[in-house]
């Protein structure tokens, strides 16, 4: 059950920072996002890659999590980067975030999918999705959205994680190409988390914070 609720409860935290910090972005949250970052891809490769390379021809893998690194480029080129607090190409627009929406929540589905084999996964999403839900409710907190379509925005994205969860574990369909599935999740992965831990800080002492946190993110997946 927790498989299904973890990441439910992320978003739920995610959104309580966001007022807590009164609509700001802080430093804590950035730090956050970086050790997120560090968690996720150390998960990944600790526990999802090697498990998929175990079932799938090396070549094969390897393009699949090509597949992966390039929807994540597209799905990120549509939302512009909210989901790592570059909003202010979207705060502006009185219009509801259509695309924005849309690429968010196939993210947010397909993360659901290795959670089926691997419930060490569900760790890495839960600590990936607090920082990302602490920007997008500050994003929406901002924006000229009504509060009806903020916390629509906020239910659907929080439940397609469990959806593509309980997708992977009921649909037989999915179940016999799970391997290629997580291989193209890897590549996500990759990608989100390559794109956190790489981008620049705010000086020389916020990038001694980040480093730190970084490495503690490491060896915290290493424990698990």
């Amino acid at each position: 059950m927790n498989r299904y609720l973890l990441p439910v409860f992320a978003i739920v935290i995610g959104v309580i920072i966001a007022f807590v910090t009164k609509k700001q972005k802080s430093i804590g949250t950035k730090l956050l996002l970086s050790f997120s970052g560090a968690f996720l891809l150390a998960l990944t490769l600790f526990d999802l890659l090697p498990e998929v390379y175990h079932h799938i021809e090396a070549k094969q893998t390897g393009f699949f999590i090509m597949c992966g690194i390039l929807l994540q480029i597209i799905l990120e080129f549509l939302s512009q980067g909210v989901e790592h607090g570059h909003e202010h190409k979207h705060k502006e627009n009185k219009k509801f975030p259509w695309v924005l929406f849309i690429s968010l929540c196939i993210h947010s589905f397909l993360e659901g999918f290795p959670i089926h084999h691997h419930n060490d996964m569900v760790y890495g999403i839960l600590i990936h999705k607090i920082p990302i839900a602490t920007l997008l409710t500050t994003f929406l907190l901002q924006s000229n959205y009504s509060k009806v379509q903020s916390i629509g925005f906020l239910v659907v994205f929080a439940l397609m994680t469990p959806l593509g969860t309980f997708i992977s574990n009921n649909l037989v369909l999915v179940t016999e190409y799970m391997d290629y599935v997580n291989a193209i999740v890897i590549g996500i992965f990759l990608h989100i988390a390559t794109t956190i831990l790489f981008e620049t800080g705010e000086g020389h002492k916020f990038n001694l914070s980040k480093l730190a946190v970084i490495c503690f993110g490491v060896f915290i997946a290493n424990l698990i």
